[in-house]
């Protein structure tokens, strides 16, 4: 037994050693580093005293060490609000929505992409579908506000001159149609921003598999569904167990500028949104950050658990 712990230590002193060499060898690449951790540290680890306010009756008079603890008790009343029902429908609906259809939209722009020949037909729609990323939401919001106005919008316009309708739909005044709208919109603005780590990973593919595929008589169809895709799978996976973890962000500056309307809230309203009107609104610091305590423990629990599926296939974030 004495033997074993002995040669345990070893092992444990040569893993350290070796690290060690390695970080010393890499130092230039470690100090790059550095600036990053440094903000990560100061904007993502020193706030998390904040979630303090949680478990408190918080005063911003007081401060978080002179306010009351009050336990679970703002989680309880988030728990039985009439509304929570409510927000955690719309946030699972329109986080499901967008996983659905916003997460494979990017890598199928990537395959089409890939099998353009024109290089040059090819950059254009590439700098074309990037370009919504870079706009803000507020533009693209008006965008759309403007696009699907009932006073010359170019929707209304374009289905009254096919005659499809008689009188402008208001379409951002209209539950039913808020959540094509806003799921449509995000993959409009971020379709073409997300490919390109897909076109970076099909640009690595080695071509004398294509070559191979082309002489055993394979069609197009064949080397993307027997080539391209496996061979990007490692990385769809992991973007896929980043997306599971953002099960919960359904969005917040979209849904808040598109469904800025009150007739919208019972189909707009989500947990970001709620913890900003209630928490910033009407300044019940304490009750929204249990909300978003909540939403932030189910996340990396969600996380967690994809990336424990996705370990047995090999492609996993640790």
């Amino acid at each position: 037994m004495s033997q074993i712990s002995t040669d345990t230590r070893v092992a444990e002193r040569k893993k350290t050693r070796g690290l060690a060499v390695r970080l010393w060898k890499q130092w230039e690449l470690q100090l790059m580093v550095i600036p990053a951790l440094i903000i990560v540290f100061i904007f993502s680890y020193i706030p998390m005293y904040g979630v303090l306010m949680a478990f408190q009756d918080y005063s911003i008079f007081d401060g978080f060490w002179a306010s009351p603890w009050v336990g679970f008790k703002h989680f309880e009343m988030f728990f039985n609000a009439p509304e929570f029902w409510t927000i955690m429908r719309n946030t699972l609906v329109i986080s499901a929505l967008k996983l659905i259809i916003g997460f494979p939209a990017p890598i199928i722009l990537a395959l089409m992409l890939n099998e353009v020949k024109q290089m040059a037909f090819k950059r254009v729609i590439q700098t074309i579908s990037y370009l919504p990323h870079f706009l803000s939401w507020v533009i693209v919001a008006g965008f759309a506000m403007s696009i699907l106005s009932t006073d010359n919008g170019s929707l209304n316009i374009l289905l009254q001159s096919l005659h499809v309708i008689d009188e402008p739909i208001g379409f951002l005044g209209t539950a039913e149609y808020f959540w094509t709208i806003l799921v449509s919109t995000n993959v409009w603005k971020e379709i073409g921003f997300n490919s390109i780590v897909y076109l970076a990973a099909i640009a690595g593919i080695n071509p004398s598999l294509y070559e191979a595929a082309e002489m055993d008589g394979a069609s197009r169809l064949k080397q993307i569904s027997f080539i391209t895709i496996p061979s990007i799978m490692p990385v769809i996976i992991i973007f896929f167990i980043l997306a599971i973890g953002n099960l919960l962000n359904a969005g917040f500056e979209d849904i808040l500028l598109l469904g800025s309307n009150p007739v919208l809230r019972d189909v707009s309203d989500v947990i970001d949104t709620y913890v900003y009107r209630i928490g910033i609104e009407n300044q019940r610091f304490s009750y929204a950050t249990a909300a978003g305590l909540f939403k932030a423990v189910i996340s990396v629990t969600l996380l967690t658990v994809a990336n424990y599926i996705a370990r047995r296939s090999g492609n996993s974030l640790w």
